[in-house]
């Protein structure tokens, strides 16, 4: 830290020449007068001459007179335009480029704006990417600009004016006040937070005046968030200013600066967030595409000013700079990336706990500011005693005060804070005090250090390729941390392992030794987080091949935790080189296949098991699965030779026990040929529906969920959204009848089966079940059966129809919205019934679509005459228009 002396005195008195550009801004002229006037072309050219002439040493300023005092003004940081706050108004202007030559260019700004608002005499304001924070002393109302379009033929100023409603004034107070003596009360209204289109309800009346030229553009205002509190008299202060708000700020954050791209110069608003305090509590919204309060700082002294950037949040009392963590990083990084919190890639949450960093003491604190990684501190040295100051409050009004000119003691600091590589290492070096300690300060300490590596890798400035991959090296250092962390502690988010892991880019042979370095010789217990890790690692589709040593270490890891997942772990391609003496129990699917007769017997001309077999299906029955799998691999048995097996094991050969539909499933992922493909999809079909239409629950649990068999198996397919959308709102009796019958619509999903075959199979599940409509309008769908699926969605379950419309009506089926869902849902809103709010919600959902897909005459002529579309016209209107605004 460093004292700088300055001496303010000889500010631009290197200038030798300055250029005035005035702008008179009164109601209704924007005249410019500057050395370059606009009208005289010849004598433009010849000032532009001399002006270029004399470009290095001359200095342009834009002069812009006020028809009222101003307050408080904001630069936009995105476009440069300037917000300037006068009472009951901002006054916008728009920042010029003025192209004189491919040399020169000149700035200028041109009034655009005013926004009048009433009552309103802002104390702070904030203006970027057209969003505007206002704040009086115990008030914040943030909106946002949008541009409408206009009628060209339209030249004249517009105004453009909305009234909210006054839903939380008061009227008892209002009424009350004028007959109350000021010094005997204090009226105060209660605190409010109103959130997006919630804060329209403020009561506060905004009206646009338009101040631009022809060819500008209109806007329109949208509220976004309104915060009203209540003066803190628990201290007993004397008046509202000792509580008043104050450090009003929007803080943006850039698309720029990608974790994966390492060239970009356009800046892009990614994420805007408000920061605003009181003395004691600070308030941080983020305001961009969701309006959420993210964190709220408490204070161990009364603050005076604070900045925010997207790594800190500084702040000044009288006597100390105090340093807090923020969230922003953390939310943008969520508005970047939509699989930010899936199996690929993982982020802290927004909603941690913020932390006090440190807190540097300063005497006589004024203001502070921020520019990179400098804090610029103003204060002001007291002379007097400090105890004397303290006991001296009640008179300090009356004392006469030296004037601000020939005050002592005033003083500018500039303070660098540490580099966030350093900073890191220190974080990460403290969380090991934790480490065998307190699981979640350990896990707390590493991920406020990955937020600060993501917020300086989102700095669009961060241009240096150096620096660059200095942070990107400590941010895969940083996921491996995690890693570490979720993997070995037994947490509620331990499957957080798994992307870290992955974010990393460490390789599942490097994992695996720094498992071994962190738990020791490999006799400790291994947690969830990292059976999770490799489990996935394991079963999907990789290129690594694990050596000897390595997989045999895997075997054990898996014959200690999970000794049933043994044969899906043999059967990886990572495993490739485990060596078959050392897979322990797993031995034995080799000898199998060498020896069949060690699980099968064959007497009369029928397979039955040995008396090893059925030990096995009741102690390992995925072991005796997959030997099984493996010997008609190796055409060692027939697939009708495989279920008589199995249905001898349970001793009722015309049951089928639920291990051999766990042996058809585990065949089914084998990808077996077309025409066994087809008869195991028969069988299963078959027999899901048998358990659905007859409620029988399985024999024994299930080897594989329906989540297994969607990602091992390319012939189940993800369920459609409106499938799940008809069972939401069914409560079934038995966890495993929800299995079978998910099993079921996967396989409907699925891309293999072939619908016309297995129809006649679904006909003992009920029409008018939930069950059975999910699966029938399934089929009646994968034909094209498209207008009787609609028929029945509407009859049996119009919530759905919606969902399935937007899943399905796609392409060359997008005609069906407006020739078939149209008209059926305008002929039953007519007959009044328990479905008619949601038959209303879909016909508006469903003008909406036709809408944006027609012209407005192919739209009115699909609307029926008989006057039933009659009562949305306004809502048409309004879709019309958002059409037109695309």
């Amino acid at each position: 830290m460093r004292k700088l002396p300055i001496d303010f005195n000889d500010a631009g008195s290197g200038l030798k020449r300055e250029q005035y550009v005035h702008t008179d801004l009164h109601d209704d002229t924007h005249e410019v007068q500057d050395a370059l006037p606009r009208t005289d072309n010849a004598d433009l050219h010849t000032r532009i001459i001399s002006y270029c002439e004399s470009f290095k040493d001359q200095m342009s300023i834009v002069e812009m007179s006020l028809s009222e005092p101003p307050l408080c003004f904001s630069c936009c940081p995105l476009k440069g335009d300037l917000l300037v706050g006068c009472k009951n108004k901002l006054v916008l202007f728009c920042l010029k480029y003025l192209v004189i030559n491919q040399d020169l260019t000149l700035l200028d700004f041109e009034r655009a704006l005013i926004l009048h608002i009433d009552n309103v005499t802002p104390t702070e304001i904030a203006f970027c990417a057209g969003f505007i924070a206002v704040s009086t002393d115990l008030d914040v109302l943030i909106l946002k600009l949008e541009p409408v379009e206009r009628d060209a033929s339209n030249t004249e100023p517009y105004t453009y004016k909305i009234s909210a409603p006054e839903k939380f004034t008061d009227e008892a107070v209002s009424t009350l006040v004028p007959q109350l003596e000021a010094d005997d009360f204090v009226i105060c209204q209660k605190p409010v937070e109103l959130l997006g289109e919630g804060s329209k309800e403020c009561g506060i009346l905004i009206s646009l005046e338009s101040k631009g030229l022809a060819n500008e553009e209109f806007f329109q205002v949208q509220y976004v968030l309104y915060r009203r509190f209540a003066p803190d008299l628990s201290s007993f202060v004397s008046s509202v200013e000792e509580t008043k708000l104050h450090s009003l700020q929007l803080l943006p954050m850039y698309q720029t600066g990608k974790l994966t791209n390492l060239h970009c110069a356009k800046r892009e608003l990614l994420s805007l967030f408000c920061f605003f305090s009181l003395p004691h509590i600070g308030y941080l919204y983020a305001v961009g595409n969701l309006v959420e309060l993210i964190s709220t700082y408490q204070y161990s002294e009364k603050s005076q000013q604070a900045v925010l950037t997207p790594q800190f949040l500084h702040v000044i009392t009288s006597n100390s700079l105090q340093c807090f963590t923020v969230r922003c990083s953390a939310a943008a990084a969520r508005d970047e990336d939509p699989y930010i919190d899936t199996t690929l890639k993982a982020c802290p949450p927004v909603s941690l706990d913020v932390c006090a960093l440190r807190m540097q003491l300063f005497i006589g604190l004024k203001a502070i500011s921020h520019f990179k990684n400098h804090v610029i501190l103003l204060t002001k040295a007291d002379t007097e005693d400090i105890t004397e100051r303290r006991n001296s409050k009640k008179t300090d009004s009356a004392k006469l005060k030296t004037p601000p000119e020939s005050e002592p003691g005033w003083n500018l600091y500039i303070v660098n804070t540490i580099s966030t590589i350093h900073l890191y290492k220190e974080m990460v070096e403290y969380s090991k005090i934790y480490t065998n300690v307190k699981t979640e300060s350990c896990i707390h300490l590493l991920s406020e250090a990955h937020l600060l590596l993501r917020a300086a890798l989102m700095d669009p400035s961060l241009m240096d390729t150096e620096e660059r991959e200095e942070l990107l090296e400590a941010f895969r250092e940083s996921c491996a941390h995690l890693g570490d962390c979720y993997s070995r502690f037994d947490t509620k988010d331990s499957h957080l392992a798994l992307p870290y892991y992955k974010m990393s880019g460490l390789s599942m042979t490097e994992v695996l030794k720094r498992a071994d370095s962190v738990l020791g010789d490999g006799t400790q217990k291994y947690e969830k987080g990292f059976l999770f890790y490799l489990h996935h690692s394991l079963y999907e589709d990789l290129n690594e091949e694990l050596s000897e040593e390595l997989a045999a270490k895997v075997l054990q890891i898996f014959h200690l935790a999970e000794p049933s997942q043994l044969p899906r772990v043999l059967c990886s391609p990572c495993m490739k080189n485990a060596c078959p003496q050392k897979v322990q129990r797993m031995i034995l699917v080799w000898g199998f296949v060498a020896e069949p007769r060690l699980l099968r017997q064959q007497t009369k001309r029928q397979i039955v098991p040995t008396e090893f077999a059925i030990h096995l299906k009741k102690t390992r029955p995925g072991l005796l699965v997959a030997s099984i799998l493996a010997l008609h691999e190796n055409s060692k048995i027939e697939l009708d030779e495989a279920d008589s097996f199995f249905k001898v094991c349970f001793f009722n050969e015309n049951a089928i026990p639920q291990l051999l539909v766990d042996f058809w499933e585990a065949l089914l992922v084998t990808c077996p040929k077309q025409e066994l493909l087809q008869e195991l999809l028969l069988k299963l079909t078959s027999h899901y529906v048998w358990r659905l239409s007859g409620m029988q629950l399985p024999d024994t649990k299930p080897l594989k969920t329906t989540e297994d068999l969607i990602n091992s198996c390319c012939h189940y397919g993800l369920i459609f959204p409106w499938v799940s959308f008809i069972m939401s709102s069914v409560s079934l009796p038995d966890e495993n009848y929800p299995e079978d019958l998910s099993k079921l619509q996967s396989l409907l999903c699925g891309p293999s089966i072939d619908i016309t075959s297995v129809h006649p199979f679904l006909e003992p599940l009920p029409k008018d079940s939930p069950t059975g409509l999910s699966v029938h309008v399934l089929c009646a769908t994968r034909v094209g059966e498209y207008e009787k699926s609609i028929d029945k969605l509407l009859d049996r379950c119009p919530d759905a129809v919606i969902p399935y419309a937007q899943h399905e009506l796609k392409d060359e089926k997008r005609a069906l919205w407006w020739n078939k869902l149209l008209p059926e849902l305008c002929k039953r809103t007519r007959h009044a019934g328990d479905s008619y709010p949601v038959l209303i919600s879909s016909l508006k959902e469903t003008l909406s679509v036709i809408a944006m897909e027609l012209e407005l005459r192919d739209f009115l002529n699909v609307l029926p005459d008989d006057g039933t579309a009659a009562f949305f016209l306004p809502h048409l209107l309004q879709c019309s228009q958002r059409k037109l605004a695309t």
